[in-house]
């Protein structure tokens, strides 16, 4: 089930395919659209065994797991896990973190970035039987259709997968229905990267199936998104980066208030508000004029 933490090494990949975030029907898509804030990058580089790491076989019975299940087994790696309150995932050998936040600091989606392209998972709530996701690939593959993808749906070790070739990325969907919860998948990456036996794949399934789900016991409405909570440590610094990227807004704000009323702007140095004096007067004085 878990991989052994193995070697350290650098994380360096970035997001580059943002263009799936459009797509999803207004239910079930937790990403708002018209937000304008960066997301904030995080290094991570805990490695794992290949061995360990493997993609699950078609029919095979492994995770996601509910977390009531798998909970005594959690200390012993917890270190190669992230730990995001609704979800507990695995991170591939080089992935980095990528948090997108709304206005007003709060996480709003977590992303792994590989070099092969960028995994998303999130969790929803369901009913105690089976079939939402189902529904949802259904209403999802509809709306890329509409936006001009091509969508065909293909079977994978949980079954039902919805493949999506766009004008800006190619995307896999991947869904799997638990005990009064959904998690949901996404895959995206350039032309070809999410089709069949392509490394972003193999890495998509891998990690679903060692994600965990925390459900939790509150009663919420169907499709509604499960609650994302960053690690203390990771949140301390994305706080202190949102702060800082807020000041720099209201200064920038400032300045341009300023510029506009024709008053002084923050930090540009200012002449001097009467003529320059010299030894023998004003220099209007001295040529006569004064």
């Amino acid at each position: 089930m878990f991989g052994r933490k193995k070697n350290k090494g650098d994380a360096d990949a970035a997001a580059q395919y943002d263009e799936y975030d459009e797509y999803g029907d207004d239910d079930v898509e937790y990403e708002a659209e018209g937000y304008d804030e960066p997301e904030y990058t995080a290094a991570t580089d805990p490695e794992f065994d290949t061995d360990s790491f493997r993609v699950p076989e078609r029919g095979s019975k492994v995770g996601p797991y509910n977390y009531e299940d798998v909970a005594d087994q959690l200390e012993n790696v917890a270190e190669q896990r992230l730990d995001l309150g609704s979800v507990i995932v695995p991170v591939p050998p080089g992935g980095q973190l990528q948090v997108e936040m709304t206005p007003d600091g709060t996480p709003q989606a977590v992303h792994l970035a590989t070099e092969h392209g960028r995994i998303t998972v999130a969790a929803y709530a369901a009913p105690k039987s089976s079939g939402q996701w189902r529904s949802v690939a259904a209403d999802l593959a509809e709306t890329l259709r509409k936006d001009g993808a091509q969508v065909s749906v293909q079977n994978g070790p949980w079954g039902r997968e919805l493949h999506a070739v766009t004008e800006g990325a190619d995307l896999r969907f991947i869904g799997v229905d638990g005990h009064r919860w959904m998690v949901r998948l996404v895959a995206a990456g350039a032309a070809g990267a999410a089709a069949e036996s392509t490394p972003l794949v193999a890495a998509a399934r891998a990690i679903m199936s060692e994600t965990i789900v925390r459900r939790g016991d509150e009663p919420l409405p169907v499709r509604e998104p499960l609650p994302v909570v960053l690690p203390q440590e990771l949140a301390d610094q994305l706080s202190a980066a949102h702060q800082q990227q807020l000041a720099a807004q209201q200064q920038a704000v400032a300045a341009q208030l300023a510029a506009l009323q024709g008053g002084p702007q923050p930090g540009v140095p200012q002449p001097d508000a009467e003529p320059r004096r010299g030894a023998e007067g004003s220099a209007m004085q001295q040529l006569g004029l004064n």
